[in-house]
């Protein structure tokens, strides 16, 4: 039995990641970016893991999406929770996780229907 992935065009499947990348409907994206089902929002957090600040988080609390996937690389990291306050706020769930898991993650929400959006960092220094 063959199995095919059924994803309309109009949503966002991520279809591969490795060092220093992240693919989306098999475009190859190699900077930190927000992914929606129906939106990629570019430049997002490019400076870094240890760069990011309130405001980063304010972004993507603007979206308005139900649960947040926050991918941080190759391993999983955890922000300073004062960071995360726009989400909280907010209401909107955050999960932290690398790269990896992100990604195969918001796979599977995005399928669900669900309004999740995944906040990926990339570090070019993988690449």
């Amino acid at each position: 039995m063959k199995l095919h992935l059924d994803n309309p065009a109009s949503r966002n499947l991520i279809t591969g990641h490795g060092a220093g990348y992240v693919a989306i409907n098999h475009r190859h994206f190699e900077s930190s970016l927000i992914v929606l089902p129906e939106r990629i929002v570019e430049a997002w957090g490019t400076a870094g893991f240890d760069a990011l600040v309130e405001a980063d988080f304010e972004a993507i609390r603007e979206l308005a999406p139900e649960i947040v996937l926050f991918g941080t690389g190759n391993r999983q990291r955890f922000p300073a929770s004062s960071l995360l306050r726009p989400l909280i706020d907010a209401r909107i769930g955050c999960e932290v996780m690398d790269l990896p898991a992100a990604c195969r993650t918001f796979n599977i929400l995005m399928a669900e229907g669900r309004l999740v959006a995944a906040a990926l960092l990339i570090d070019p220094s993988q690449s």
